[in-house]
């Protein structure tokens, strides 16, 4: 199927792709970037007895942009949408960066009827990123709104220009940096900002804990963009049985610097019996983090 839309709250149109048979994977592209970010994912692993779901964010890619409502709410409403809507159930669901924040605000606000397990790869914005009192190694909400007034809208080609080698690593190529920051610009200014508000706001330290699914975190120790010390490590601490695989050398993108990797562990994840224990450096949430 080359793609089709699904209509969800005030009438947003969300665009997806639906590539093979089996196992359902939904796949929930990072900020500023669409499904396409993906492609390495669904295309191999639709041949190998998985159906993969990839769909735009609203205000990203081909996916309508209504302006408003990019909420963690919201956007856990508009992937409930997609799981009702193909009725997909025993679903396995792929989160990239921020939209580790969609993933767990779905399970806790729709609950696991339709949910067998979850892979957070290079989470981003949870447990939760400003600092407080309770929360001293967080960072200063006024970083954040600096980053969105100075370079988002400023000039927000200069700065994926400045900041995208270290998304990936040496070996990556110009033309895959450059099919990455096609993929970004896609995106709406007002996507671009409320969602970076959304989740570089929202604490999920009350709702990690309750998560009951089988979970996987997969996290780079040279995330530039989201350190493992800050986000994949007390994310993993905090839900319940979670497993954690820590790459060796990956960046932010690992996506398309450790396609292979990813893709073996992925599909060793969804076959695992109760998700887990599999291969590749994986344990429980202590051991695989020291």
């Amino acid at each position: 199927m080359s793609g089709c839309w699904i209509s969800v709250q005030g009438g947003t149109r969300l665009f997806y792709r639906d590539w093979g048979t089996g196992t359902p994977v939904v796949f929930l592209a990072g900020w500023a970037l669409s499904s396409e970010m993906w492609n390495y994912q669904t295309a191999p692993l639709s041949e190998s007895a998985m159906r993969c779901i990839a769909y735009d964010r609203r205000g990203h890619g081909r996916s309508d942009d209504a302006g408003a409502r990019f909420d963690y709410d919201t956007l856990a409403d508009d992937l409930a949408a997609v799981l009702d809507t193909l009725d997909l159930r025993c679903a396995m669901l792929v989160s990239h960066s921020m939209a580790a924040g969609e993933v767990i605000r779905y399970l806790t606000r729709h609950g696991t009827s339709r949910i067998s397990r979850i892979v957070l790869v290079a989470p981003a914005g949870v447990p939760y990123p400003v600092k407080t009192s309770d929360n001293p190694n967080g960072i200063d909400a006024s970083v954040f709104e600096g980053f969105r007034k100075n370079f988002l809208l400023k000039d927000y080609p200069k700065w994926m220009a400045d900041n995208e080698r270290p998304f990936v690593v040496e070996g990556t190529s110009n033309e895959m940096l450059g099919w990455i920051r096609h993929l970004m610009l896609q995106t709406s200014m007002k996507a671009l900002i409320e969602f970076n508000r959304s989740g570089t706001s929202t604490d999920f330290r009350k709702e990690l804990p309750k998560i009951s699914v089988p979970t996987f975190v997969i996290h780079g120790d040279k995330d530039v963009s989201a350190p493992i010390d800050r986000t994949g490590i007390p994310t993993a601490r905090m839900i319940p049985g979670a497993k954690l695989a820590i790459y060796h050398g990956a960046p932010h993108g690992l996506f398309v610097t450790h396609m292979d990797r990813l893709n073996r562990d992925l599909i060793d994840f969804a076959a695992a019996e109760g998700g887990g224990p599999i291969e590749h450096g994986v344990g429980t949430s202590g051991a695989g983090i020291a």
